[in-house]
């Protein structure tokens, strides 16, 4: 049985959408892997719900939920369709795993799910459906998340988790610009993912070189739990380079169940 694909990408900042940088084009191209799929389901950390809430319009719209941008970014907009029979099943798949899960029908799409999008799928012809991160998950709790999930991707339907792999947003505004202990989080944890060393990634904040500072808070790096929840045991995470952009913001980014580029 063929799955479709369960991917953690990383959406940095807003800008992402304006400046693809590495991670960009390596996006297009595994993009291109997608023909056929079903849907793509999205999680992203700008929409925390007490419970979970999954869309359920027919046309989500696009959510500009940043301020103090340039301008051309306001005015992009990704509007691919929905699927409300998909949201209604993927709610009953999470209720009976135990989550409080239930159908918003008027919620659009926030930048954390249609900036990677617009690389993953420019042309926005595959129907997507955004869950919402509970606003108290925790690492086993976004695991948990992913787990209910898995299902899906046997239907066709590719898991896309978008978070940022480093993001400290105090730091960047400060102008502070410390790639090397960056990159030293960012390195442990594709370690870990290669290894599928599920515990240590649970384990991450204290595990991890500098986790805090990488992550002073958690919502950005648990998508990737969701994504890991999301695979299977015999699906290494392949490296999906997207290098350091503002000297601080890892953009790498992993995908399971696809063969390595």
């Amino acid at each position: 049985m063929t799955l479709a694909p369960a991917l953690f990408v990383s959406h940095g900042s807003p800008m992402f959408a304006l400046e693809p940088g590495l991670l960009g084009p390596n996006l297009q191209a595994l993009g291109r892997e997608l023909d056929g799929a079903r849907a793509i389901v999205v999680v992203s950390p700008h929409w925390q719900t007490r419970g979970v809430r999954v869309t359920g319009t027919a046309a989500p719209g696009t959510i500009h939920d940043f301020g103090g941008f340039p301008q051309p970014l306001y005015a992009l907009r990704y509007q691919p369709p929905g699927d409300p029979a998909l949201a209604v099943d993927i709610t009953g798949l999470l209720q009976a795993a135990g989550f409080d899960a239930r159908v918003d029908p008027g919620r659009g799409l926030d930048h954390g799910a249609w900036v990677p999008l617009r690389y993953l799928r420019a042309d926005a012809d595959i129907p997507v459906v955004q869950v919402s991160l509970p606003i108290d998950a925790d690492a086993a709790t976004a695991l948990r998340l992913g787990e209910a999930l898995a299902p899906l991707r046997a239907r066709g339907v590719v898991v896309v988790a978008s978070g940022s792999l480093t993001h400290n947003l105090y730091e960047f505004g400060r102008g502070v610009r410390d790639p090397d202990y960056a990159q030293e989080f960012a390195d442990w944890v594709a370690d870990a993912v290669a290894r599928r060393d599920v515990d240590a990634l649970l384990d991450y904040r204290a595990r991890a070189p500098h986790a805090a500072r990488a992550h002073p808070t958690e919502e950005h790096f648990l998508p990737l739990l969701v994504a890991l929840g999301a695979s299977g045991d015999a699906e290494p995470g392949t490296l999906v380079r997207g290098g350091m952009t503002h000297g601080v913001l890892s953009m790498d980014s992993f995908a399971f169940g696809r063969k390595a580029a």
